[in-house]
């Protein structure tokens, strides 16, 4: 599968690569993450995603000054999207100046809204208590990403695991509109609906999990495991990930 050159236009008006290198689990050290990075770059991947609420953004950034400094990549030549965890809603430029520092880069190609929930601070995490829950203002919060903007922290902005009510509401107020909306998708959850919707709106549909979050403790192995696609993967000499991704790719 080749993974460099396959693009989509955003609304923003940046392309962002279709095939994305995902860092929601932790490497054992910095070096193991660096190299990592560097295989990534050099089979082809150009889009590294990442979150504050992942811990990862340190090593990452660490990874992508390296490959910088060596010469192995340019700035402009990736794409880096990081999102804005659910208990930092309050002041999303303040959270985003605090990822760029993490990541070393001077801005971000895509900032989504992690989450459609508002946390308070120090919330407990993956698992918040219901005390730790807070009323959602999702207009205040896209005014703080809308600032980004314009601040020039970040190209573009979007949210991820939104629905299509919620979507709709947004636009109803949006000065920017959403460029992306990350979501878990997969064969087992092909999001139709909410796939038809954001290309009537002209919003990206970002997945993650494609897998099926095989072996995290937030996903299951029934996608990987999954005795038709296991089929599909042997009848054309694949692996049941290279089909998974396959089937990805040319959703858009």
């Amino acid at each position: 599968m080749e993974i460099r050159g396959r693009v989509s236009q955003l609304n923003s008006g940046i392309a962002i690569p279709l095939i994305g290198f995902g860092t929601a689990a932790k490497a054992d050290n910095i070096d193991q993450m660096k190299q990592a990075v560097d295989t990534a770059l050099q089979v082809g991947y150009r889009h590294f995603d990442t979150a504050s609420i992942y811990g990862t953004e340190p090593a990452l950034g660490e990874a992508l000054n390296h490959a910088f400094l060596t010469g192995i990549i340019n700035r402009d030549e990736i794409f880096v999207t990081s999102k804005l965890f659910a208990g930092d809603h309050d002041d999303p430029v303040s959270a985003l100046k605090t990822t760029l520092k993490n990541l070393q880069l001077e801005y971000l190609d895509l900032y989504l809204i992690h989450w459609p929930i508002n946390l308070r601070k120090g919330a407990s995490h993956p698992n918040p208590k219901e005390e730790d829950f807070l009323p959602l203002d999702i207009e205040s919060i896209w005014r703080g990403m809308e600032q980004c903007v314009e601040l020039g922290l970040t190209k573009s902005i979007g949210v991820s695991n939104f629905s299509c009510k919620k979507l709709g509401d947004l636009l109803s107020y949006a000065n920017i509109s959403p460029a992306v909306n990350q979501v878990e998708m997969h064969p087992l959850w092909q999001q139709k609906k909410l796939r038809d919707y954001c290309s009537n709106v002209n919003i990206h549909v970002s997945a993650w999990s494609p897998l099926g979050g095989f072996g995290t403790y937030y996903g299951s192995n029934s996608v990987m495991e999954n005795p038709v696609i296991e089929e599909i993967a042997k009848k054309h000499g694949k692996t049941v990930a290279q089909v998974l991704l396959r089937w990805g790719l040319e959703q858009g």
